[in-house]
C-alpha cells in the first residue's frame, strides 16, 4: 500500500505505533516528514535522521521504521518546523 501510494503521489503515510498520529513522508533526507491533522493536511515538520551517510530512500525507511516502532524516541529528537508550501512538494527530487 504505502509502495502504491508513493508511486502515485509522491509520498507515502505511516501511522504511529505509540500514539496512532499519522504522519506522511516525502522523498528527502530531511525535513522531509510532517504529522497530519484529522483532516490530512500537514500540521507540523519533523526534521529527524539516522547517523551516517545513507541513501534517501534508506532515510526514507528508517524514518518510518522510527515512526512505526518507536515514536516517542523519534519525536523526542525530532527538530520541529512550519510546514509550507515549499517544504512539501511533489517536485522534491529522490536521489
Amino acid at each position: 500500500m504505502q509502495q502504491a501510494q508513493f508511486a502515485e503521489k509522491g509520498y507515502f503515510e505511516v501511522v504511529g505505533g505509540d500514539t496512532g498520529r499519522q504522519y506522511r513522508i516525502y522523498p528527502g533526507a530531511m525535513t522531509n516528514v510532517c504529522e497530519l491533522d484529522e483532516k490530512g493536511r500537514p500540521k507540523v515538520g519533523l526534521c529527524f535522521l539516522p547517523l551516517g551517510e545513507l541513501p534517501i530512500g534508506d532515510v526514507m525507511l528508517s524514518q518510518k521504521i522510527a515512526l512505526e516502532s518507536c515514536e516517542t524516541g523519534a519525536l523526542a529528537v525530532a527538530r520541529r518546523f512550519a510546514p509550507t508550501g515549499y517544504s512539501f512538494r511533489r517536485s522534491r527530487l529522490l536521489g
